[in-house]
């Protein structure tokens, strides 16, 4: 498989298999949208459902659902209207319009670190200077001016009564933190999350499901009392080692990570706060699950200029992908009490809390992911290629289809026994496929490429003895078993209870 074709072959693969592809494509496509498929569909739900296992049932961390849509007010307060914006050029000769910053860094090769410092009339230079040109007709560019990066629409009839579709799903969190406190009976630490839709109005989108209009996003605000700021699960974890990119780092043109264990980046101040470096431990751990080894994961810390307006100290964990490098896939933001103290600010609304005798706004850490982010790097490296044939070796548990149910001939009465089968397997609850169609080997192959972990096969001795053969998706070796063991060690296997050799005898062949 060349290096350089990954993007294409998953591009390929996404549509042709049903996991994702470009929206409106009968109307020739709008960028940065995206349909999902059957597959990619429970894929990513699984995901999402992996997430909430590692991040709110373990921690007790709250789950709720909130607007996309929320008022003008909202936004004013978090400080979005006047940071969410990017610098805009557009081509003279044919009018399309590309964000400045990745001009100079696509054309001229200056890195984001130094774009992100420029203004307009500085990224204006820049371009005059290092001749930049439209990259789609080579035209002159126009003068560079800031666009507003959200999408703004009116409330009901009113035309005064302004929205915004969210850019962030925090912000909901925020503006009901006064419930949720009393929800949580007034006790710190706790946390809330949300996994909803967000939409940012990106200028070019180009780089498929990493960067769209509209996306999920999956946010974790984690309060608490900053006088006492103590992780009570970094024990737990201080030996875990962490590959950071320092912003003093950065500054001196390094480009390698250092590796260190927790309890190194606290006692130095790498990382300042515990539930900081005990989140970031988890999306480490949650990336190897979907498939990311360490070694293609690292911690970017952003400069004082990269930062959001609401960060005192931001790290992006960054995932090493084939043509794109190193890309972003969470967000670990320390806030302090800056949106809750906004909040209050602007609505009057009181979001202190009461703790012996002390009133405080709390603060938070947030880990933010984007979950068709992940989609598309569990794909990547889940995608390999064995014997000239293409294989989505994803894990087991977010595999989108768990069985494939194939009957060797389609005679002699095995089509009715695997349908038979099949049914028992889709009323024990897994997501099995019933295939018929072609030869054993031409099914196979479709089941590897849509990354089916195992296949149940249906011969003449399942007639004789109620046997079956189940195949390995990675290994493609073969187990006998009897049906009436299968929902029992499928479930067993799916919950990593077993391994594939536990599930039967093996066959030598």
């Amino acid at each position: 498989m060349q290096r350089s074709d990954k993007y294409e072959i998953i591009s390929e693969l996404a549509r042709r298999r049903g996991f994702f592809w470009p929206s409106f494509e009968i109307y020739g496509g709008v960028s940065g949208f995206f349909t999902y498929g059957p597959l990619g569909t429970v894929l990513k739900r699984r995901i999402e459902d992996k997430f909430r296992a590692f991040y709110t049932r373990p921690h007790g961390i709250l789950e709720i659902e909130s607007s996309v849509i929320m008022p003008a007010k909202v936004f004013e307060a978090s400080g979005h209207l006047d940071h969410f914006k990017e610098p805009m050029v557009e081509c003279t000769k044919c009018k399309r319009k590309f964000r400045a910053d990745q001009l100079l860094q696509e054309q001229a090769g200056i890195s984001d670190m130094e774009t992100e410092k420029l203004n307009i009339q500085e990224l204006m230079n820049e371009i005059q200077k290092r001749d930049i040109h439209c990259p789609e007709c080579g035209g002159n560019l126009g003068s560079p001016e800031y666009f507003r990066t959200m999408f703004s629409t009116t409330i009901g009839p009113y035309s005064d009564a302004l929205g915004y579709g969210r850019p962030e799903a925090a912000q909901g969190i925020f503006v009901e933190f006064k419930r949720l406190w009393e929800y949580a009976r007034e006790r710190l630490p706790f946390g809330v999350l949300t996994i909803g839709h967000a939409l940012r109005n990106e200028i070019s989108p180009r780089q498929g499901l990493l960067r769209q209009r509209e996306f999920t996003i999956m946010d974790v605000e984690f309060f608490f009392d900053p006088q006492e700021p103590a992780c009570t699960k970094i024990k737990e974890m201080e030996n875990e080692k962490l590959r950071l990119l320092l912003a003093e780092a950065k500054l001196k043109g390094e480009k390698e990570a250092i590796e260190v264990t927790v309890k190194e980046a606290l006692h130095k101040g790498f990382i300042r706060t515990e539930w900081q470096a005990y989140f970031m431990v988890l999306a480490k751990l949650f990336l190897k699950e979907i498939g990311v080894p360490e070694e293609k994961q690292r911690f970017i810390e952003k400069l004082e200029w990269e930062r959001a307006h609401y960060s005192t100290q931001s790290f992006d964990q960054e995932v090493y992908l084939d043509r794109w490098g190193w890309e972003e896939v969470s967000g670990h933001a320390y806030r302090t009490d800056y949106d809750l103290k906004q909040h209050m600010k602007f609505s009057g609304v009181d979001m202190q809390a009461f703790k012996e005798g002390r009133r405080f706004i709390p603060h938070v850490v947030e880990p933010s992911f984007g979950s068709d982010r992940l989609v598309y790097v569990a794909v990547e490296h889940a995608l390999q290629a064995k014997k000239d044939r293409t294989l989505l070796r994803i894990p087991r548990d977010l595999a989108p289809i768990q069985a494939g149910v194939y009957p060797l001939v389609s005679k002699d009465g095995l089509p009715e026994k695997a349908r038979e089968v099949f049914q028992t397997l889709v009323n024990k609850g897994f997501t099995a496929e019933y295939d018929e169609s072609g030869s054993i080997g031409r099914r196979y192959a479709r089941a590897d490429e849509a990354g089916t972990p195992l296949g149940v096969t249906i011969d003449y001795d399942t007639v004789k003895d109620e046997t079956v053969t189940i195949r390995d998706r990675d290994s493609w070796k073969q187990v006998r078993t009897e049906i009436k063991q299968l929902p029992e060690l499928l479930r067993a296997y799916f919950h990593y209870e077993k391994n594939f050799e536990d599930l039967g005898r093996l066959i030598k062949g």
